[in-house]
């Protein structure tokens, strides 16, 4: 990976340029759960929501930069109820033009290691990934996430369905 990208949790002064990498990678690929609209939040929203995350236990947000530009997002969250408060929901996005710098790796790496940690309650890590993203199957593969379903018709890409697959990763003692 490029020694010049620092990984690190964000904080609320990130907000606009999270708002920014966010709908840079709506439109870069079909990959995403949302399209060219990008996000619809607002700065103020986006900042206190990032906010929230620093108090959480069940929540974390990484942001990859190249100098000040956010190149990736990784983010594990996690669910205050307390039935569900042992799960958390995994979503990395990297721009394009930061693929295959083992980047992705990098971020994954860090989230499974913050779940794992002492002050996470996170038992069950999952995520959904298209299933003709290979590239992204192959790296939560690696990191030994398995699959537990195939979601026919799981998302919708222009006026295409295409198959969702649902991953999930055990964490923790029970």
């Amino acid at each position: 990976m490029n020694d010049a990208i620092n990984i690190r949790e964000a904080i609320p002064s990130d907000a606009e340029k999270v708002l920014k990498h966010l709908h840079r990678i709506a439109s870069e690929t079909g990959f995403m759960t949302m399209g060219a609209e990008g996000p619809s939040k607002s700065i103020e929203a986006e900042n206190k929501e990032i906010e929230a995350i620093l108090e959480s236990d069940v929540t974390v947000l990484l942001v990859a930069l190249d100098k000040e530009e956010i190149v990736g997002i990784a983010e594990i969250h996690g669910n205050d109820k307390p039935k569900l408060n042992h799960i958390g929901d995994i979503s990395i996005s990297i721009a394009k033009e930061y693929w295959g710098l083992r980047l992705g790796t990098t971020m994954m790496e860090k989230l499974v290691e913050w779940a794992k940690s002492p002050s996470s309650n996170l038992k069950r890590l999952e995520l959904t990934v298209q299933a003709r993203n290979e590239r992204a199957r192959r790296l939560y593969e690696k990191m030994g996430f398995e699959l537990e379903a195939i979601m026919p018709r799981g998302v919708k890409d222009n006026g295409v369905y295409l198959d969702v697959c649902l991953m999930s990763m055990m964490v923790g003692e029970i």
